[in-house]
């Protein structure tokens, strides 16, 4: 054995606390990593922490390392950096990113690990998981030049699909949420602002990421004739009504998911490696950096998603520390 580590689980719904690991020595093709941040992903992780994934999800949802079941106990989370202390010589000393839940430490297989590129700070790079979702949404989408596009839903895969569209030429992109203080995010992403009754109609592609009715609503009634709305907004056990009696069949729009486990057809030729390395690769643009909250340390988790689950706590990525920087 290597040693011991902690890890948090979730005890029951909406009761969270951290327990002790006993961690296997690395064997050969493993390698053993020292958490340095994890990234608490809002949407998803506090609807698992208050127990509301539908139990007919409860394989698909399910984390790569994860440990239990839902709707607990279960050890869960998904965006995790830290560094190699053992395992192959071309990973000892490097940081990398896993989808590994939140642990002080873990022993994984080393082709379960990413390297962080030297110019991305290992903070930054928690990110990598949901900017990861973010490519596969516009492998997807395809926009193309030129085009008006606008992303409902200002959260943390929202932000990140907005900051990607951004650097797209020609790319006339709007960031539409509910929260007035998401300007200050979109501008910090270099993408236009506005609530959802001033948003701008008219638009080629419209991407839904809040997580509601009211928000996949106003993306389909925000586009123009013949075309779609992709969604990527995971609902958990929450029926979403919409009214579809009027221009929906008239401008004969659609909807389309982005489902985030499930690569796009166009780029079927892209291992899971390949996409999560572009990702970091992005990850370089510092404006990234305005998506993160924090940090808080490891031991205040159970506080941590208490407080975001009940709103307490605003936050799109919030970051969690394992030792003093």
């Amino acid at each position: 054995m290597t040693g011991d580590a902690q890890a948090f689980w979730l005890r029951a719904p909406g009761a969270g606390e951290i327990r002790p690991v006993e961690l296997p020595s690395p064997g050969p093709g493993e390698v053993l990593v020292r958490t340095r941040y994890s990234g608490v992903s809002r949407g998803t992780e506090t609807l698992v922490f208050t127990g509301r994934v539908p139990a007919d999800q409860y394989a698909t949802m399910r984390a790569p390392f994860q440990e239990g079941d839902f709707p607990a106990p279960v050890k869960y989370g998904y965006l995790s950096v830290g560094v190699v202390e053992q395992g192959p010589e071309r990973l000892r000393g490097r940081t990398v990113f896993c989808l590994h839940p939140h642990q002080t430490a873990y022993v994984v297989p080393a082709d379960a690990v990413v390297v962080v590129p030297d110019q991305v700070p290992a903070a930054r790079a928690v990110l990598a998981g949901t900017v990861e979702t973010a490519v596969n949404a516009l492998w997807d989408a395809a926009p193309l030049v030129g085009d008006r596009v606008t992303v409902v839903g200002g959260g943390m895969v929202g932000c990140c699909v907005a900051a990607l569209l951004a650097r797209f030429p020609g790319v006339r992109v709007q960031l539409v949420d509910a929260d007035p203080a998401r300007a200050a995010v979109a501008a910090a992403l270099g993408v236009d602002f506005a609530l959802p009754a001033d948003a701008a109609g008219d638009r080629d592609l419209v991407v839904h990421a809040s997580a509601t009715a009211d928000g996949l609503q106003r993306a389909l009634d925000l586009l123009r004739p013949e075309r779609s709305v992709l969604e990527l907004s995971w609902y958990g056990d929450r029926p979403v009504t919409l009214a579809l009696g009027g221009a929906f069949h008239s401008k004969r729009l659609g909807i389309r998911s982005s489902q985030v486990g499930t690569v796009s057809p166009r780029r079927a030729d892209r291992g899971y490696a390949d996409r999560l390395a572009l990702a970091l690769e992005l990850l370089a643009n510092p404006a990234f950096d305005a998506l993160l909250t924090g940090p808080s340390r490891f031991a205040e988790l159970p506080d941590v998603l208490d407080r975001l689950a009940s709103g307490r706590l605003p936050a799109l990525c919030h970051l969690i520390a394992y030792a003093e920087e």
